[in-house]
């Protein structure tokens, strides 16, 4: 059964660009190698984090919304697990209204967006 589920991970900050988007397309990869589908994603930039981890005091969020087999879980996880770039990760299943809201919270950055680019051409 096909699921929609969103996953947030947290990149070490000594990463450089070309290695933060490196890691970026890794998992991007492993989602399309896996006939998952990508709904959206997001990169969040550094962001500080809310307690250190590993002595890190922040990091490059980065988010996945996507569709997938339920058994797709363990085995995506466990790459997160296994590389040594990611401080932290968590993959939430989303029922209707968390797809609801997200597809809101889209459309309103969106908006967001495209009013700021008017506002700027004026």
């Amino acid at each position: 059964m096909v699921n929609h589920y969103e996953t947030v991970f947290i990149m070490t900050p000594v990463l450089s660009e070309e290695q933060m988007k490196e890691t970026v397309s890794k998992f991007e990869k492993i989602l399309l190698d896996n006939q998952c589908k990508i709904v959206h994603q997001e990169n969040w930039g550094m962001r500080k984090l809310a307690y250190p981890i590993d002595k890190k005091s922040s990091g490059f969020y980065h988010l996945f919304e996507f569709k997938a087999e339920g058994s797709f879980v363990k085995e995506w996880e466990v790459q997160f697990k296994r590389d040594e770039k990611i401080l932290r990760f968590l993959t939430v299943a989303l029922d209707k209204h968390g797809i609801q809201f997200n597809k809101k919270r889209r459309e309103n950055k969106k908006k967001a967006t495209e009013s700021a680019t008017i506002t700027n051409n004026e």
